[in-house]
Parts: C-alpha cells; sequence; structure tokens
C-alpha cells in the first residue's frame, strides 16, 4: 500500500527516498542519491535549508518538490528556489512538510552539519545572483549550439 509523503513524516518523523529531476543539482544526483528528510514545519525553517514541500492541486510528478528557502517575505511565505534553477516561487509555510536532514551518496552519508555542506550552502547563497547570471547564459548558449 502507497502511503504519501505527509502520512510517512507524521508516522516515522523521517523519510528516505531517491530524487527525480534535476532541480537541485550539483547537491543532488537524480536517480542515486537518496535524501533523507526529517519532518519540520515551515515555521521553523531558516534561510539556505532545502526543505520538502507540496504543490496542492498537483499530482504525480512535481507535487512534493525540495528547494532551498531563500527568504522569509514580510508576509510570512517563504521564497524557495532550487539550486539549479533560474526562477523562484512563493510557499506558504504551511505547505512545508519537512527539512533537508542528510544526503546519502555512495555508502557515505553528508549531513546538512557537515562544513563541506555548509560551504557549498553558504557559496551557494552568497553567489546567488552571480550563479542565476551563469546558469541564463550557458542555457541560451546550450540553445544556440542546438540549432
Amino acid at each position: 500500500m502507497l502511503t504519501s509523503f505527509e502520512e510517512e513524516l507524521a508516522k516515522n518523523g523521517c523519510i528516505a527516498f531517491t530524487n527525480v529531476g534535476v532541480s537541485m543539482k550539483p547537491l543532488l544526483r537524480e536517480g542515486r542519491d537518496v535524501m533523507r528528510i526529517r519532518a519540520a514545519d515551515g515555521k521553523s525553517v531558516k534561510r539556505y535549508d532545502a526543505v520538502l514541500f507540496c504543490r496542492p492541486g498537483i499530482t504525480g510528478r512535481g507535487r512534493y518538490v525540495l528547494h532551498r528557502v531563500l527568504k522569509r517575505l514580510p508576509d510570512g511565505n517563504l521564497w524557495i528556489v532550487g539550486d539549479n534553477c533560474t526562477e523562484g516561487e512563493t510557499v506558504p509555510p504551511e505547505n512545508v512538510l519537512g527539512v533537508l536532514e542528510a544526503v546519502l551518496r555512495k555508502g557515505k552519508t553528508i549531513s546538512v552539519t557537515a562544513f563541506s555542506y555548509r560551504v557549498y550552502v553558504f557559496f551557494w547563497g552568497v553567489l546567488y545572483p552571480v550563479r542565476i547570471f551563469a546558469l541564463k547564459v550557458l542555457r541560451t548558449l546550450r540553445g544556440l549550439w542546438k540549432v
């Protein structure tokens, strides 16, 4: 019997699953890395946390999304962006289900408290405007090469 992420988090307080998609590259590699998510609410998350949230009204792929919190807006909502995305979205805190606790890769666990992870997140956040510009340029160039 299949259960939802909400049900598993409520029952166990933690879930682990392999990601689908490339929105969190280079942190997560599609189909290879396992994410460990612990239950958390949107009011307790902090800037740069990678949060699992639900997009209401969407079924299948894209319903559950793991993206990074860039800031809390004045109205209390969260502005969230995937590490490999150029566009963000506003998410109400009540849609947050959990927060990334660790990534399991090739038998090794990368905790969000590890120095290497914290350095990655720091530079990802500080260099966000530069990264967005670079991603847009690279995607434009790739589009031109395909023509």
